[in-house]
C-alpha cells in the first residue's frame, strides 16, 4: 500500500503569494527597465535610483497588488492545469505525454492571463508610479483603491488593458513553468539519481524557469508597455511597431532582471507549491 499527495486547487496561488513576497522588488525593477524610452539604466543602476528617490521601501510598491494578481492569475492557471493532470492522471493510463502538458499549459495560463488582468494592470501602474513626475502620478493607495479608480475615471473596459498581451503571456509563461517543470521532474526522477525531495524541486524548477522567461519576455514587454501607456498606443499593433523601431533587443529590454526575478520565483513557487501538498494536500492511499 502506497500513499502519495495531491495538490489542491487553491495551493497554486498561496504558493506564488509566498514567491511574489521574496521577489516583488526584481519585479519592480524590472518594470522599470521596460519602460524606459532609451536604456539609461541598468538592473543595478536602476535598483540604487529607486532606494535614493524613494527609500528602500519603494522596492515594495505595488505589493498588495501583485498578491491580487497571483491569487487571480496564478490561482486559476494552477487550478486549471492541475485539477485536469491528476484527474487524466487518476485513470492510470501514466504521466501526461509533454504535447498535452503544453496545450494544457497554454489554455490554462491564458485563462488565468484574462481573469488576472486587471490586478496585472494596477500592480504595473503602481509599480512605475514613482518614476512619474509628482503632478502625473495615480498614488494608488492599495490594489482595491486601484480598481475602484480605474473603474471611476476610465471606465470597466480599461481594466482589461493589455488583456490580449497578459492572455498571450499567461500561456507562454505557464508553458514554461508548469509544463516544463513536469517534464523536467519526470526525466530526473526517471534517471533513478535522485528522489522526489527538494534537490529535485530546486532542479526542475530552475529549468522551468529558464524556459519561461525565454518564452515570454517579448510579450511582456509590450503588456508593461501598454497597461503603464497614458494614451500613447491606441493597440497592441500600435504598441508592437512603436516597440519594433528601438531595433529587435527592445523586445527582450530588461531580459536579465526578468531572468532574475522569474527564475527565482518560479523556484521559490514550487519549492512552496511541494511543501505544501506534502503536507496539506489530499491523502491518496493505493
Amino acid at each position: 500500500m502506497t500513499e502519495k499527495r495531491m495538490s489542491r486547487w487553491y495551493f497554486g496561488g498561496l504558493a506564488s503569494c509566498g514567491a511574489a513576497c521574496c521577489t516583488h522588488p526584481l519585479d519592480l525593477i524590472k518594470v522599470h527597465l521596460q519602460t524606459q524610452q532609451k536604456v539609461e539604466k541598468r538592473m543595478v543602476g536602476m535598483a540604487i535610483h529607486v532606494v535614493k528617490s524613494d527609500g528602500v521601501l519603494a522596492l515594495y510598491s505595488g505589493l498588495s497588488a501583485s498578491l491580487c494578481r497571483q491569487m487571480s492569475y496564478s490561482l486559476t492557471r494552477f487550478a486549471i492545469y492541475e485539477t485536469v493532470r491528476d484527474m487524466l492522471g487518476s485513470t492510470g493510463q501514466g504521466p501526461m505525454p509533454f504535447y498535452q502538458k503544453v496545450l494544457l499549459g497554454a489554455f490554462g495560463g491564458f485563462t488565468g492571463g484574462f481573469v488576472g488582468s486587471p490586478a496585472d494592470m494596477v500592480n504595473v501602474r503602481m509599480q512605475n508610479d514613482m518614476k512619474l513626475p509628482p503632478e502625473l502620478r495615480r498614488n494608488y493607495k492599495h490594489a482595491i483603491d486601484g480598481f475602484y479608480r480605474v473603474v471611476r475615471e476610465e471606465g470597466v473596459r480599461r481594466l482589461f488593458s493589455g488583456a490580449t498581451m497578459a492572455s498571450s503571456r499567461g500561456a507562454m509563461v505557464t508553458v514554461g513553468q508548469l509544463a516544463c517543470y513536469d517534464q523536467a521532474k519526470q526525466l530526473v526522477l526517471g534517471t533513478g539519481l535522485m528522489g522526489d525531495n527538494i534537490l529535485t524541486h530546486f532542479v526542475s524548477s530552475s529549468i522551468a524557469g529558464g524556459c519561461a522567461t525565454f518564452l515570454c519576455q517579448p510579450l511582456d514587454v509590450l503588456k508593461t508597455r501598454l497597461m503603464s501607456s497614458k494614451g500613447e498606443y491606441t493597440g497592441v499593433g500600435h504598441c508592437l511597431r512603436e516597440t519594433a523601431k528601438l531595433g529587435p533587443l527592445a523586445f527582450y529590454k530588461g531580459l536579465v532582471p526578468a531572468g532574475i526575478r522569474l527564475i527565482p520565483h518560479t523556484v521559490l513557487t514550487f519549492i512552496f507549491l511541494e511543501q505544501l501538498k506534502k503536507y496539506f494536500g489530499i491523502r491518496i492511499v493505493s
